[in-house]
């Protein structure tokens, strides 16, 4: 049979690249292909009993191009357990091209798909056809609207269901083994009475179990619900058989068991109120980020600054923002100098320094300082919209420990289903034969103590208060499978440059041999624009230099400058350029190269053909560069640096900042072949870097780390970014894993272990069905209610 799809293609430069591409497909018996390329679109026809879309896409692949995914992220309602997570996710991945990851914790789907394959609409049907609620997933404000409402309906539905429940749980007394010395009016043990009351709590308040039970059955697969459906109803039906015996025979003293159905869903659904207050709490982060960014800013506009909302700044808009104000959006400081409060994003609680030109970002606090802004970026381009973005995508996402509860959640409810039925056998024809109302009521107990929900939920509430606490110290984890992987790190491979070292050459060593040289050299360099000769010039600024007045200046390429003030020639550069003007400079020859052994760039200044000062400038290591190394090497975990530097300027700096293994002289495009290295030696390598020519490592290490400060492309590679350049947040990235995965196992161990220990006592007749209710609803609660302990930990 003859299928056709049409595939975005990307990697195309030219007509060569097109008929490529078509020549490739075209040679494969049953595929008929045609490439366009201004479209960037390939139509192909093809016979779906030899190939499937997937093995066309990897043909594609292969020869060098890519074929385009579409992202669609869903809100997701309807689902109450891990085996409803699980039934979706399996539903989704059988249409051709599409991938799907449900998460029960955030009720939320991201499914890639392609679009010549797949449309929204078809994914969208497919959820809503097997008995779900799918929607566009709304921003974090009117998600959190509508969680809001949402918990206020669980809330009444509740109330009602404890007030029709009461006089029902309070019949429970008369079934006590012993005399509670409590009055039992004759009218609560009345089976019109309690039929009454326990019809609406089955049928109206638990209506959601009958309707997610019923869709679930329908598409050959169960859930939670059909245990509860089953068990509650079992306890009704029979009951209100009993009842009815009493209109034909008044004297029959009726087993009644509307209590144990009314309490049931009681129970359950204060389980499931629990659940979700304890399930807000896990999102408590992005809500904090959200709430981070304000209303309103003060924009320059028709000649004065006037307020607007923020939705009207744009990009290049002159901002104004006042001591004690949040920074609207981010951009660049273009007047005044201030202190910036930038916890919310780094995690530091010091002040950052800004003068002119520097950058500043969105919902940071301005301290000390009326400032103008530039904006430079704002909606979903700033800093904080993209820490929000990749947060939520962590959450969303599933960590690879989470394929053992998905398994076992797919076979769960047929299980249990089993047991309960063999249960019933076993004690209504064995153990106490005849004995029906006692056989049904284990049967009960056996269908409600089971619960998968807690085994779906162990890993996601994990994994999202996890990648919370991350943000809120500057550690932003980009998915659950590199909070899984981070804690098993053994080697750490460092770049240097804006890694360990802060990036810009500071003055590290200065010696005046004229004291009056120093107006004078800082007013030569401030005419150069070499990065060595900015570190000076800041330098003297920093110590309130009055500069002289420059009268010529003139740069001498690879040697240095020529320039003169106060009729003085002032010369600063090199020793050939120092040589070249016949200055002596060999009784500072020692001084010279015992700064240079240290690994730093030594400048030589002269006036008037005189040595006048000798400055040293170095890229300086990061001020918490030692400690992190140390660190991490109490943990055993190995650290290396790599840098492009000579050996002798690397080792030095190595030295400086405790580091026992250097890769120097690496050429950019080898430091992925470092990398490779380390793994082949069967070492789980983490790489930290902040360049472009970062990125190639960063995407073959075990984990990319990102240094936040550094370029857009090592961010977008990296699977972890450290925000606001802090090298110190590695540590902290390292033990949040390693604690997030303690806490993981500790939810699924205990889930397995209340099943696994509750089912056999509930079928050895040692529950009664509302006990084993109880300790079902509450189970679900104690695992979010574990994974919330992840907020209370000290990085």
């Amino acid at each position: 049979m003859k299928k056709q799809i049409t595939l975005d293609i990307t990697g195309m430069t030219c007509a060569a690249c097109s008929t490529r591409i078509e020549k490739v497909l075209n040679k494969q018996d049953g595929i008929d292909a045609t490439v366009n390329l201004p479209l960037e679109k390939a139509t192909i026809s093809f016979e779906d009993e030899k190939f499937s879309e997937q093995e066309i896409i990897n043909k594609i692949e292969k020869i060098g191009y890519g074929v385009k995914e579409e992202k669609l992220e869903l809100t997701i309602t309807g689902m109450t357990c891990a085996a409803c997570s699980a039934r979706i996710e399996k539903v989704l991945n059988k249409i051709s091209g599409v991938e799907a990851t449900v998460n029960l914790t955030t009720e939320t789907a991201t499914v890639k798909y392609l679009s010549g394959v797949s449309t929204q609409e078809e994914i969208i049907t497919k959820i809503n056809n097997i008995g779900y609620q799918a929607e566009l997933k709304t921003d974090n404000k009117g998600k959190s609207q509508k969680k809001e409402v949402e918990l206020q309906e669980k809330k009444r539905t509740l109330l009602l269901s404890i007030f029709l429940s009461l006089p029902l749980l309070y019949t429970m007394i008369a079934h006590m083994p012993f005399d509670t010395g409590l009055p039992m009016p004759a009218l609560l043990m009345n089976p019109w009475f309690q039929l009454l009351f326990a019809t609406p709590v089955q049928f109206y308040i638990g209506a959601p179990f009958y309707r997610g039970a019923y869709k679930n059955l329908r598409s050959k697969s169960a859930n939670m619900d059909v245990l509860v459906a089953l068990g509650t109803s079992a306890a009704y039906f029979y009951s209100l058989s009993e009842s009815i015996r009493t209109i034909f025979d008044p004297s029959y003293m009726p087993h009644l068991y509307f209590e144990t159905s009314a309490v049931l869903i009681t129970l359950i659904l204060l389980g499931k109120y629990f659940e979700t207050l304890a399930k807000g709490r896990t999102t408590a982060a992005i809500s904090k980020l959200a709430e981070l960014q304000v209303k309103e800013a003060t924009v320059f506009r028709e000649n004065s600054f006037v307020k607007v909302p923020l939705e009207e700044v744009k990009a290049g808009d002159r901002l104004l923002v006042k001591p004690g104000e949040k920074i609207p959006v981010d951009g660049m400081i273009v007047k005044g100098r201030t202190a910036i409060d930038e916890s919310m994003i780094t995690g530091e609680s010091i002040p950052v320094d800004k003068k002119l030109n520097d950058h500043v970002i969105g919902s940071t606090i301005n301290k000390n300082g009326s400032i103008e802004v530039k904006a430079t970026k704002v909606g979903k381009d700033t800093v904080l919209a993209s820490i929000i973005k990749i947060v939520e995508d962590a959450q969303g996402s599933k960590a690879p420990i989470q394929r053992l509860a998905d398994t076992i959640s797919g076979y769960f409810v047929p299980v249990v289903v089993a047991i309960a039925i063999a249960t019933f056998i076993t004690w209504f024809f064995f153990l106490t034969p005849g004995d029906l109302p006692g056989a049904i009521k284990i049967a009960i107990a056996v269908l409600v103590i089971a619960c998968p929900c807690a085994l779906g939920l162990a890993t996601p509430t994990s994994i999202m208060v996890g990648t919370g606490k991350g943000a809120e110290h500057g550690v932003l984890f980009k998915g659950g499978e590199y909070l899984e992987t981070t804690h098993k790190v053994n080697a750490v491979v460092l770049d240097k440059t804006g890694t360990i070292t802060k990036g810009k050459p500071e003055v590290t060593d200065i010696e005046l041999i004229n004291e009056k040289a120093l107006p004078y050299i800082i007013a030569a360099e401030a005419s150069s624009e070499h990065p060595l000769a900015e570190a000076i010039v800041n330098y003297g600024r920093k110590q309130n230099v009055e500069e002289k007045e420059i009268e010529s200046f003139e740069a001498v390429p690879g040697h240095g400058i020529i320039a003169r003030a106060d009729e003085q020639t002032i010369l600063a550069g090199t020793r050939k350029l120092m040589a070249e003007h016949s200055v002596d400079i060999s009784f500072y020859t020692q001084k010279v190269e015992a700064l240079e052994n240290e690994g730093k760039t030594v400048m030589l200044f002269a006036i008037d053909g005189k040595m006048a000062a000798i400055i040293a400038v170095a890229d300086t290591i990061k001020d918490e560069a030692k400690q992190t190394i140390q660190k991490l090497k109490d943990e055993n975990i190995e650290v290396y640096m790599l840098t492009g530097d000579n050996k002798r300027t690397a080792n030095e700096l190595a030295k400086q900042a405790g580091i026992d293994h250097v890769f120097a002289e690496v050429l950019p495009d080898e430091k992925a072949k470092k990398v490779e290295e380390l793994q082949k030696q069967g070492k789980i390598v983490a790489m930290v870097g902040d360049g472009v020519n970062d990125a190639p490592a960063l995407a073959t290490a075990d984990i990319g780390i990102a240094i936040g400060t550094g370029t857009d492309v090592a961010i977008e590679a990296a699977d972890i970014t450290l925000v606001g350049g802090k090298l110190d947040h590695l540590p902290k990235a390292i033990k949040l894993s390693r604690l997030t995965m303690k806490n993981i196992k500790q939810n699924l161990f205990w889930a397995l272990a209340y099943n696994s220990a509750g089912i056999p006592i509930a079928a050895a007749g040692l529950l009664e069905p509302w006990i084993a209710g109880l300790a079902m609803a509450f189970s679900s609660v104690s695992v979010v209610a574990n994974a919330l302990r992840l907020k209370r930990v000290q990085l």
